[in-house]
């Protein structure tokens, strides 16, 4: 080589170090301002033997996936009804034909689920009120119905301290009326059928509520006496309210209004009365509100005044 030929040589070596001195100045000034861990790395594309490429799994692992959360989709909606179909599958395993499968096993599922109509709304509780003295205007738009016994000393109760209540606020406005039917219990108050048998002649004679309020305003006198004492002291009260005596004395020695009382038990216990007292407050078209125990006035006035309002 000639002497001119070595001199350019050196000239171009030395001009390709410079330009790889600045490029390795531009790279360490880019590093300086971006975080290392931001760089993209480059990985080795080429598939290693029998592995598959990326791009080609993830085209045929999508197919799958994508169905299966539709699918996850309708059993969320329609679990209740069908159940869970694939519970047991592997989503690495499944195969289109049995998710094909599994859609229509579930579909017919649905096509045979019956939809339950909605319970019958419940219908208005019907009490008869028979035809028992009525306190008050019969024409009243609400009635209060009570099952009692005589001899009861919650009914007692009840005639003394609540009903004056009762007649002042609702009945002798006109806004309630009063029915009472006969509920005697035997088995502890002996007195109680003859009293209710009693107070049914005293109507015969129009004097049905004079006589049922001596009774319960005097049952203290009455309720413990053997029948017999029992029955010349409802004889007395009769008299002490100018009854027509022969009358009334033919009347109760009878027992001729034994299957009235008999009746208005029956009616109690097919309306599941077990206790005295047991009311029922309302009318027809609304239905009756079941109300038991000597309740007080707040507990009437609470029921009444709804009922009036509706």
């Amino acid at each position: 080589m000639s002497s001119e030929e070595k001199r350019d040589d050196e000239i171009n070596l030395e001009t390709n170090n410079e330009e790889g001195i600045s490029n390795n100045s531009d790279i360490s000034t880019e590093d300086e301002s971006s975080d290392i861990s931001e760089q993209p790395k480059i990985e080795n594309t080429t598939p290693p033997p029998n592995r598959e490429p990326v791009s080609e799994i993830s085209q045929k692992k999508s197919t799958p996936t994508g169905l299966i959360v539709a699918l996850v989709a309708v059993v969320a909606v329609a679990a209740f009804f069908a159940g869970s179909y694939f519970s047991n599958l592997d989503s690495d395993t499944v195969t289109q034909s049995e998710l094909e499968d599994a859609i229509s096993r579930l579909e017919a599922k649905l096509e045979r689920v019956q939809v339950q109509p909605s319970a019958a709304p419940p219908q208005p509780l019907r009490i008869s009120a028979d035809d028992d003295p009525v306190r008050g205007d019969p024409n009243a738009p609400i009635t209060i119905i009570e099952f009692s016994d005589y001899q009861c000393p919650f009914c007692a109760r009840f005639h003394m301290q609540t009903l004056p209540s009762l007649m002042e606020e609702y009945i002798n406005t006109g806004k309630v009326n009063f029915v009472y039917r006969d509920y005697p219990i035997q088995r502890i108050h002996p007195n109680a059928l003859p009293a209710a048998v009693a107070a049914e002649c005293a109507d015969e004679q129009g004097k049905y509520w004079e006589y049922h309020d001596t009774l319960f305003e005097k049952q203290s006198s009455w309720a413990r006496l053997d029948s017999n004492t029992a029955i010349a002291t409802f004889t007395q009260y009769a008299q002490d309210i100018e009854l027509e005596m022969e009358q009334f004395n033919s009347c109760l020695a009878s027992g001729k209004y034994l299957d009235e009382v008999q009746n208005d038990f029956r009616d109690g216990q097919s309306y599941e009365i077990t206790g005295t007292p047991g009311f029922f407050i309302g009318n027809d078209e609304i239905g009756f509100v079941k109300l038991n125990g000597a309740q007080p006035f707040e507990s009437f006035k609470r029921i009444i005044d709804a009922q009036l309002e509706a």
